[in-house]
């Protein structure tokens, strides 16, 4: 991100589409925040936004990583821990968080997305974080990223009941300016053995939290992260009455981290 460091709040939309045995799609608007967590505990660099405690939008270290909270070092901490035991030691730059907040006390995030620069600005690696309705956690760790180009990693983490545990992801990160408002574009493809199944994208224009900016994504999405929630049983039941097969969930990889 080329704005200076204070948090940003992207207003969006989600898209998914199923290609096969039966093709399947839906677009939802949601918001996300975009947080430089290098000055998490800055409050001026947050607009507003309630951090590490209660509040109708606010944003837990806890959440994220290995769970532990501000007075063992926060999410932040155990994200530099895990880049060093997976040999990355330059990325001592700005840290940017695209994820979804607690609203009103809840929260389920799909997948986080850690932006991990060099101290010059430049963009070192991104960790995809993703989370499934199990309670269970993985990461992607995506070395020497760039914008615009496409990362691949292997997919080794159950999701979906609805796709078998095997096949890659590509990954593909956006970033474009108009009118003065930066949006971003993070589309995530999932390929089987016979091509293309999977589709999704998350994108959204970026501004600055401000106290005006959290009434309005309160207003216009009140119960947001529990809709993410309801909205993926939902969709799971519109899977099982199209008769798309169902896999049981396989153990969780031996691995936490899978380097792309």
């Amino acid at each position: 991100m080329t704005q200076n460091a204070v948090a940003h709040i992207g207003f969006g939309q989600v898209r998914h589409t199923r290609l096969r045995p039966r093709r399947h799609a839906f677009a939802y608007d949601t918001f996300f925040l975009m947080l430089p967590m290098r000055q998490l505990n800055q409050p001026a660099a947050m607009g507003g936004l309630a951090v590490n405690r209660r509040a109708a939008i606010s944003f837990f270290d806890c959440d994220h990583g290995d769970g532990r909270g501000p007075q063992a070092g926060g999410a932040l901490a155990w994200l530099m821990e895990m880049l060093q035991r997976e040999g990355i030691h330059d990325a001592d730059g700005e840290v940017w968080l695209h994820t979804y907040p607690r609203m009103l006390g809840y929260t389920f995030k799909p997948v986080s997305f850690w932006y991990c620069h060099r101290a010059d600005g430049s963009l070192r690696a991104i960790v995809a974080e993703v989370n499934n309705t199990f309670g269970e956690r993985h990461c992607y760790l995506l070395d020497a990223p760039g914008y615009g180009t496409e990362l691949l990693a292997r997919k080794c983490f159950h999701v979906s009941p609805f796709c078998r545990v095997e096949g890659r992801y590509r990954f593909r990160f956006m970033r474009t300016q108009r009118d003065g408002q930066q949006r971003t574009v993070v589309r995530v493809d999932h390929d089987d053995a016979e091509g293309p199944l999977i589709q999704t994208s998350v994108s959204g224009t970026l501004q600055a939290i401000s106290p005006a900016a959290l009434q309005r994504a309160l207003w216009r999405y009140p119960a947001m992260t529990l809709m993410v929630m309801a909205r993926i049983h939902w969709q799971a039941l519109q899977l099982w009455l199209k008769r798309v097969r169902f896999f049981r969930k396989p153990p969780a990889p031996d691995q936490f981290v899978t380097r792309s």
